[in-house]
């Protein structure tokens, strides 16, 4: 269930009554005429079930109440109701597979934000990923590949292209660029200086690595594995389950081939780099590919549920 809080104003709290009422999956409707001071309004709460949630939030944005008013949505993680039981067993679908377009596009905007914080975690992953290349630590790689935040932007490509929002491709696009450009460059810079301590030598790159020489040699597997997170990933999005988004981060080996390609351009290798540069390419494309054909059916199966 979904927790509704509207500010809305006097004049239009009629017709945001009806469209809650109209809307099957509703209940626990209350109206505190007055009670809202800025903006000034009248304070409307409602339950909804998740499946029916997006329907009414796109009819209370066709009222206006997102630009006049307001509209919060927060999920229920407990409620003891009969008449909650009743408004899920009436909404159409199942909640696991609704999707929250407004929900889903707020989330990816702000993942997809380039912040100091977002660069910070990606360079911090990708020199965690360097230490592993070079010492041949699956741990540290796998590590690192926790670390990295790239699903967000990714995730916000893909949510751009399905809803045709150019801005929200050019930021998710941006911040993938200018992210992985200055975690690669900020990393090669820490190669440098582990080599000069005496912490990274070149023979330990170029030596044999059963445990992460697939990092700079792709395969028909790099593409479907990635194939495969895109699509675990944009669904742990949609159905709120965002801590399966962990395993979905460790399958992939953007990070580690970002910092893979660094390394190796610290020491002149340029097969190397190449090979893992093809290699993040790869998984980048793949997950979007993906993530988009995920959204693209989510929304054409949902539509064909509703009717």
């Amino acid at each position: 269930m979904l927790h509704l809080r509207l500010i809305v104003p006097a004049d239009l709290t009629d017709q945001v009554v009806v469209a809650v009422e109209q809307t099957v999956g509703t209940t626990h409707l209350i109206v505190v005429p007055g009670a809202a001071r800025d903006p000034a309004g009248d304070l409307v709460l409602c339950d909804v079930a998740r499946e029916a949630g997006d329907g009414l939030i796109a009819d209370l944005c066709d009222l206006g109440i997102d630009k006049s008013g307001s509209i919060a949505v927060e999920d229920i993680g407990l409620s003891l109701s009969r008449r909650a039981d009743k408004a899920e067993d009436d909404a159409p679908g199942e909640g696991a597979d609704a999707v929250l377009w407004e929900h889903l596009a707020e989330a990816t905007h702000e993942e997809s934000t380039l912040s100091v914080t977002y660069l910070a975690f990606l360079t911090l992953a990708t020199m965690i990923a360097a230490c592993g290349v070079v010492l041949d630590n699956a741990i540290l790689i796998v590590g690192a590949m926790a670390v990295g935040p790239e699903f967000g932007p990714l995730a916000g490509l893909c949510t751009a292209v399905v809803r045709r929002s150019a801005r929200l491709a050019l930021r998710a696009l941006g911040a993938l660029l200018v992210g992985f450009a200055a975690a690669m460059v900020l990393t090669t810079g820490f190669s440098l200086l582990m080599n000069a301590f005496g912490l990274f030598h070149e023979s330990m790159l170029k030596g044999p690595r059963p445990s992460t020489a697939f990092i700079y040699a792709p395969d028909l597997f790099s593409f479907v594995v990635a194939i495969l997170a895109g699509v675990a990933g944009m669904l742990s999005l949609t159905s709120a389950k965002s801590g399966l988004l962990v395993g979905v981060a460790i399958s992939v080996t953007t990070v580690p081939a970002a910092a893979n390609s660094a390394v190796a351009l610290s020491y002149g290798d340029l097969d190397q780099m190449w090979g893992s540069s093809v290699q993040l390419l790869i998984n980048l494309g793949g997950i979007v590919l993906a993530g988009t054909l995920t959204l693209l059916i989510q929304k054409a199966l949902w539509k064909r549920t509703r009717t």
